[in-house]
């Protein structure tokens, strides 16, 4: 017999709502019996269907639920579901490089799919899904006709569902570097090695967005990884400044420089919050700073911390604008929220000793829509300051 979760008073709100997860915590009862990573239904405490999800009992969620009427987990359910999720892409005239599936927001909960050219790259992070891992790739096959599919499951969330991390081709072949057009130029993308899945697609739009601060002026380009911010500036700047702590990081800035033939691109490797003090001393200014550090706090426990790091290179940037220039500071953590980002960011203001006025405020790219019932889905905060 299947499992049947009974969820504790009051706890179904949130999940009725639209969220996915169901925690170990708020079940009052199960019944049934079958494997770990089997498919659950989940009941109010009164009896009402909730929906269906995968079930680990190692982990904190207990239940991801995906199905929420009579529907099975077959491949045609898989199928329906990445077609349109990719469709829904396409319609927004994604192609050459996209996320394909967002998990929850696609109603594939632990679920990534990102698509670099004529390549997948694909990241599974709970055990139900781990478990149809072929089938999955079988559906993937046939809906994009890949040249290749490259699992990047290296992720330490797996362990919280004791699960291994894993690198692996799952179909056909997949090279080191694959080539993708953003916004009008080739970049290389490491699929195999590279940050996340290969490369931050969700700052596409936001890097183009840049371009416009950017116009003419200099602009150093702190934790640039391989240079999207970069070199979609490097397009209209008189002189960008890359500035990473990984040396291979700055080689695929030098590579994509020489792909779109732009020559007016330094880059300098070292800690970003050591250079931040060190431009300043020696008293150099830029008409743009861009601030896209990596997730300073991937648990609530470290927000405090976090704020601490974010508003310390915050106020060094802002010191080292130019009168009348820019900022573009950005947080891909959710538990930096949109609120306490801002307050941040007033702090620092203060703190720097500059006016500083909010000029544009964007999130994610259209390709990693969030659910307004799931904060976890909204995580990007990307901020334009005007400083004077």
């Amino acid at each position: 017999m299947a499992y049947e979760i009974y969820l504790k008073k009051n706890e179904e709100k949130r999940i009725i709502a639209g969220h996915s997860w169901v925690y170990a915590n708020e079940v009052a009862r199960i019944e049934g019996k079958d494997k770990n990573g089997s498919l659950a239904s989940v009941y109010s405490f009164d009896g009402k269907f909730i929906g269906k999800g995968y079930i680990n009992h190692a982990s904190k969620i207990l239940v991801r639920i995906f199905i929420r009427g009579n529907e099975t987990d077959d491949k045609q359910f898989y199928l329906d579901k990445i077609s349109a999720a990719w469709n829904y892409r396409k319609k927004l005239g994604y192609g050459n490089c996209c996320r394909v599936v967002f998990a929850e927001a696609d109603g594939l909960p632990a679920l990534i799919v990102d698509k670099y050219g004529d390549y997948l790259s694909v990241q599974c992070l709970s055990l139900g899904i781990d478990m149809r891992k072929n089938m999955i790739t079988e559906c993937l096959a046939e809906i994009f006709s890949p040249k290749g599919i490259y699992e990047r499951s290296d992720i330490a969330l797996r362990k919280k569902e004791g699960l291994q991390e894993v690198k692996q081709c799952l179909y056909g072949e997949v090279p080191d570097l694959a080539e993708i057009e953003e916004n009008g130029l080739k970049m290389l993308v490491d699929i195999k090695n590279g940050q996340k899945t290969g490369y931050f697609l969700d700052q596409k739009e936001n890097r183009f967005a840049a371009r416009r601060y950017a116009a003419g002026g200099e602009v150093l380009d702190c934790f640039c990884n391989s240079g999207g911010f970069t070199i979609n500036c490097a397009t209209v700047a008189k002189k960008v400044t890359a500035c990473d702590i990984s040396r291979p990081a700055l080689d695929s800035v030098v590579a994509n420089a020489e792909l779109n033939g732009l020559k007016n691109i330094d880059t300098v490797c070292g800690d970003a919050f050591a250079l931040l003090r060190d431009f300043r001393h020696e008293g150099k200014k830029f008409d743009l700073v861009i601030l896209d550090p990596p997730a300073f706090c991937k648990t609530a426990d470290e927000v405090k911390d976090a704020c601490r790091g974010y508003k310390d290179i915050n106020i060094q940037g802002m010191k080292l604008v130019k009168s009348g220039g820019f900022l573009i500071t950005c947080s891909c953590s959710h538990y930096m929220t949109p609120t306490l980002f801002e307050k941040m960011l007033t702090e620092a203001a203060k703190e720097s000793g500059r006016t500083v006025r909010s000029v544009e405020i964007k999130t994610q790219a259209p390709d990693h829509p969030s659910l307004l019932c799931a904060d976890e889905t909204h995580y990007l905060k990307f901020y334009v300051l005007h400083i004077i």
